[in-house]
């Protein structure tokens, strides 16, 4: 299948590379054309722009920052939008706006276009790995359709609904649980080390008992190794991230209160210079508060 990837982040070259080693004819494009060298070398075609990687595609993919990155590439002139034939399909891997989703599936369905929203769950290394999960949502045909693309990059592909913004809404909320967890961590580790328990011994309780679930390894271990660069996924990217989720909560009021005090608690975290590094430096935040170093 001829697939364009557009994006090569921390996230988007890993992917892209699995599906060149499942011997898909793939072409990628990024913003910083330095960043798409290394594919190169493993086979994939460079294009110059958006739209010229999706004019001879099947199927585009997008894993970009944010919604300005998503409009440049497929909505504004000579992009995706204008270049993908009839029939092609796009999959929207970004985390986005519900509104830009919606959007992308009305302008998409306008020109007779397939478009389907499949964000994922994962940090680099399991990108890297296959072993992100997606949730995806979409016209049945245009899901069954990206279904094996989806399943080249992660354990599971969760289908959410028969409306693209469906799948946005997960992964906004998602996140957001994301943030809570992170925030929760960091205040504990903040309490248990100002009374002399070691972070470690102390994150090795919690995931071998009461939270022995993935995201409470992977973000007590970097909370206690204080291991907040380089980033994963930066908190910049973090507090557009609960911003969008504010808005998606606004605009079927459904009230997020603690959303809110996370975006202040990120901001906070920003304000201190911290915005390139890893979202879960909000702990280091917490210890601060708390008079530790």
């Amino acid at each position: 299948m001829k697939v364009a990837f557009l994006g090569l982040g921390n996230m988007g070259a890993h992917m892209a590379r699995h599906f060149l080693r499942a011997q898909h004819d793939v072409t990628v494009w990024n913003r910083t054309a330095s960043k798409a060298e290394g594919l190169r070398a493993e086979g994939a075609k460079l294009a110059k722009s958006a739209g010229e990687a999706a004019h001879s595609a099947d199927v585009v993919i997008t894993m970009l920052a944010d919604d300005h990155a998503v409009e440049l590439a497929v909505l504004h002139s000579g992009g995706v939008l204008e270049n993908l034939s009839k029939g092609g399909l796009h999959i929207s891997m970004s985390t986005i706006s519900v509104a830009l989703s919606r959007k992308l599936a009305e302008q998409h369905a306008a020109r007779g276009q397939q478009y389907v929203a499949a964000p994922v769950f994962g940090r680099p290394e399991a990108a890297e790995a296959r072993k992100l999960f997606i949730a995806a949502a979409g016209e049945s045909a245009a899901v069954e359709r990206a279904k094996p693309l989806l399943e080249t990059l992660g354990q599971r592909v969760f289908v959410m609904g028969d409306r693209p913004e469906m799948a946005n809404v997960v992964k906004l909320s998602g996140n957001f649980l994301i943030a809570s967890v992170i925030e929760s961590l960091g205040e504990a580790i903040a309490l248990t080390r100002k009374y002399g328990i070691d972070p470690h011994a102390y994150v090795e309780f919690l995931t071998n008992s009461l939270f022995a679930a993935p995201i409470y390894k992977t973000y007590g271990n970097l909370i206690a190794d204080e291991k907040y660069q380089p980033a994963g996924f930066k908190l910049r990217l973090g507090l557009k991230d609960i911003r969008l989720a504010l808005a998606a909560g606004e605009a079927v009021d459904a009230p997020l209160p603690f959303a809110s005090v996370m975006r202040d608690h990120i901001l906070t975290a920003i304000a201190r210079g911290m915005e390139d590094w890893d979202w879960s430096s909000t702990a280091k935040l917490a210890a601060e508060n708390a008079g530790l170093k």
